[in-house]
């Protein structure tokens, strides 16, 4: 993943784009691994909030990305991406 807003912005169209963006989500999990929910959440924070203040962050755009790693996640990391994400959209 070169940047959040790249990532966002490549939503599958097709079920090759959506086996794609499943690799795509592997590898951010990935490059997470051994890296504590705390450093993870606040890594998805930084790269979104330097989207948002560059006005190239949407909130479809936080919607489609939340769509796109929520089948990673168990359920407490769910409500904390969504906590997250609520605090951007009210940036």
């Amino acid at each position: 993943m070169q940047d959040f807003n790249s990532f966002v912005n490549n939503q599958p169209k097709d079920e090759g784009q959506k086996q794609e963006m499943q690799k795509m989500a592997k590898q951010l999990a990935d490059a997470f691994e051994g890296k504590g929910e705390t450093d993870v959440l606040k890594a998805i924070y930084k790269e979104a909030e330097r989207g948002r203040k560059a006005g190239t962050l949407s909130d479809a755009d936080l919607d489609n990305f939340v769509k796109t790693i929520e089948p990673i996640l168990n359920n407490s990391q769910k409500k904390k991406l969504q906590y997250v994400v609520r605090k951007l959209k009210n940036m």
